[in-house]
């Protein structure tokens, strides 16, 4: 187990690290926590509370999320961990030739182009009907009381929700993208904090998703809707797209690192980028965090990230096995490439974009990583006439190179950004984290890992502490408050550092953790967003 002081901050901390015995979760809004904890109270398990929480987190959030989305889970039952990969295909009918024919060179940030299935609703479905406790119905009462009466919109969403309303009046220009004004700005203009806000078509979906299982998504009044929009603009996907998808459960994959299994899920998400650089990392020695332990956690990372962008896709594309980038032999070979001064790697760009996670743990030992997202800002900017659905943008990850692994196919998963990451200890769980963000996860998950593991900070902590993170290049971008000292080294060993003011850059991310000796749960919540943790 770990051995963190409770009080062992660092100088900016914000919050204290929370703990509680019969129920926790945690998520960046409080009202979504509230509705899991009113799930648990009620008789549910971990993965009803979160898929109540995460059914909310769609209205409460609705830029970082969409019922159109994806999403990815691991989760502790039965003494195993479980994963589930929710992310869908491009559609079957898309092809680089056809989007060439199109006028696109590159895949567009907008429009049907990005749309891929969206895996959400299936996801819900699947992780009650196998592990849930409660009627799938019951979990969705929280999220339709929001939509259908109001909530009063947070602080750091109204500041996002402003700065995309802003891009998408001068930049959504079409029929097509009226409905997202309608939904998203009906008095033209984004809510402002504290604004009560009403979605009555999502809650009239949410309640149709909830009667039939998910059902009308995918093969129903819901999946004709999107059927109907699809081929009204142009787009590529179908019904028989959505029709035809069902979530994987997949086996997820581990290093160990100082005596603790990390997991994360296999390809199409970037998790293994993490392992990678874990890997690289545990034959040093890290007692503080000074200029070395920095600089190294930098190199790893870059080394990982470039393997990441360049074979990481879908797993049955994948050109490259897993466990090859795990090996022993491989991983002394990416070791032996650091040294004292800063690498310049393959000119790769990590950007941001919107997603939320969430942790959950019950008094019965169920532990569950959530994570879900439509990708970039509020995805695709289509919302399905009526029915308040964002359909995503996952697409975008594509690449447009006929031979890059990665490259745009019908039917094929592009490589995703969402990972929910678990840690286990002598095959007995400890518990969930992740830290939401895009490009910036495998680097959140990295750090946040260390400060608890190397530098015995508790979760709490672990997530207030100063992040850094790497944009391209030898380019990194350091929180305001990151220790000067170090940032002026790692200039000096060749890094271009430079300061970002916006927080949000540097992700959002949720701890819970299990004390096995008195089953006594410890959290930590996001600082850099309007995160709560519920506990009972």
């Amino acid at each position: 187990m770990f051995r963190f002081d409770a009080l062992n901050y660092p100088d900016r901390s914000r919050r204290t690290v929370v703990y509680a015995r019969e129920g926790m979760i945690a998520s960046t809004q409080p009202l979504a926590s509230q509705a899991g904890l009113e799930i648990l109270k009620k008789g549910g398990n971990a993965v009803d509370a979160a898929v109540a929480s995460a059914a909310a987190l769609t209205v409460l959030e609705p830029n970082s999320n969409s019922i159109g989305g994806d999403a990815f889970s691991l989760l502790w039952n039965g003494g195993k961990l479980h994963g589930l990969n929710a992310s869908g295909p491009a559609p079957s009918k898309i092809s680089l030739d056809k989007l060439s024919r199109r006028g696109f060179s590159s895949m567009p940030r907008f429009g049907w182009m990005p749309v891929t299935v969206p895996g959400l609703p299936a996801a819900w479905a699947e992780l009650s009907s196998r592990f849930g406790s409660l009627p799938f119905e019951e979990l969705f009462k929280p999220a339709v009381n929001y939509a259908e009466n109001g909530f009063p919109v947070s602080p750091v969403i109204s500041k996002f929700w402003k700065v995309f309303y802003d891009k998408y009046a001068s930049q959504l220009k079409g029929e097509e993208f009226e409905e997202w004004f309608k939904t998203f700005a009906p008095d033209g203009r984004a809510p402002y904090p504290g604004e009560i806000i009403k979605m009555p078509d999502h809650a009239n979906t949410l309640k149709l998703i909830a009667r039939t299982k998910s059902e009308s998504f995918y093969r129903g009044e819901l999946a004709e809707k999107i059927d109907q929009f699809s081929r009204r603009y142009g787009g590529f996907l179908t019904g028989d797209d959505l029709a035809g998808y069902e979530p994987q459960w997949v086996s997820p994959i581990r290093v160990n690192y100082r005596g603790y299994d990390i997991w994360e899920l296999p390809p199409n998400g970037q998790g293994l980028i993490t392992l990678i650089a874990l890997s690289i990392l545990k034959d040093f020695d890290f007692t503080a965090q000074d200029i070395t332990a920095y600089h190294r956690q930098i190199e790893a990372l870059k080394l990982a990230f470039v393997d990441g962008l360049n074979y990481i896709t879908d797993y049955e594309h994948l050109p490259v096995k897993v466990e090859k980038y795990l090996s022993e032999d491989y991983i002394q070979k990416r070791r032996a490439e650091m040294t004292d001064r800063a690498l310049m790697p393959r000119n790769e760009d990590p950007e941001g974009s919107e997603t939320v996670y969430l942790a959950c743990a019950d008094g019965e030992g169920n532990m569950i990583s959530y994570i879900q997202s439509h990708f970039q800002n509020f995805g695709s900017g289509l919302v399905v006439p009526g029915t308040g659905i964002v359909l995503q943008n996952r697409g975008l990850s594509f690449s447009t190179c006929k031979e890059h692994p990665n490259s745009l196919e019908g039917g094929k998963k592009s490589y995703h950004t969402i990972i929910p990451g678990f840690i286990t200890e002598g095959g007995l769980p400890l518990g969930p984290f992740g830290v939401m963000g895009s490009y910036m996860q495998p680097q959140g998950h990295l750090q946040v890992l260390m400060n608890m593991i190397d530098f015995n900070l508790n979760p709490q902590a672990a997530l207030d502490a100063p992040r850094w993170r790497w944009t391209g290049d030898k380019n990194i971008v350091i929180e305001k408050d990151f220790n000067k000292k170090i940032a002026r080294s790692l200039s000096h060993r060749g890094h271009n550092v430079n300061v970002d003011l916006d927080e949000s850059n540097f992700g959002r991310g949720q701890i819970i953790l299990k004390d096995r000796q008195s089953g006594v749960l410890i959290g930590g919540t996001e600082p850099r967003a309007d995160s709560q943790i519920a506990v009972w």
